[in-house]
């Protein structure tokens, strides 16, 4: 009986190693705000840090993420996820700039928080997400803004 635990033991940890994580590297497109080029890296099973780089109103901007992911039960490929992070954005008010009616360039700066799902597809190397991003801007236009969008990830192993 005990010997028999330990190898069922054993193998539930194999198997829950395994299915842990579905991809180590993903880099593709976000649309929503911010837009850009998005890539996710895990580095543990279920830490992830995530960097957007985003183009718009004349300026640039980086957002960085760490996430926490977690599995969804009876939803194969299917998890939610939280973090936090931070961003830094450039925008020059010329270009349409919604956040400012100024003229001339502005750097924002600020905290990041997100919460999400992401799925990720069992025969194809492609991961979805649609998260929600609260941020509080911090320097230029202090304010509280809910930022959403959606990505497409090509994965690697």
């Amino acid at each position: 009986m005990k010997r028999a635990l330990i190898i069922f033991s054993a193998l539930f940890i194999i198997t829950t190693a395994a299915n842990a994580q579905d991809y180590k590297t993903g880099i593709g497109l976000r649309g929503g705000y911010p837009s850009g080029v998005t890539v996710k890296h895990f580095f543990a099973q279920k830490s992830a840090v995530e960097g957007v780089l985003s183009f718009g109103w004349g300026g640039i901007g980086i957002t960085g993420l760490y996430q926490l992911h977690n599995q969804i039960p009876d939803a194969p490929g299917l998890k939610w996820y939280y973090g936090f992070g931070a961003h830094f954005a450039t925008a020059d008010a010329d270009k349409s700039n919604p956040f400012e009616n100024n003229y001339g360039s502005t750097v924002f700066l600020g905290a990041d928080g997100v919460i999400g799902l992401e799925y990720t597809f069992k025969d194809a190397p492609i991961s979805l997400s649609l998260d929600v991003l609260p941020i509080l801007n911090i320097i230029e236009s202090p304010g509280i803004w809910f930022n959403a969008g959606l990505a497409i990830r090509y994965t690697f192993k």
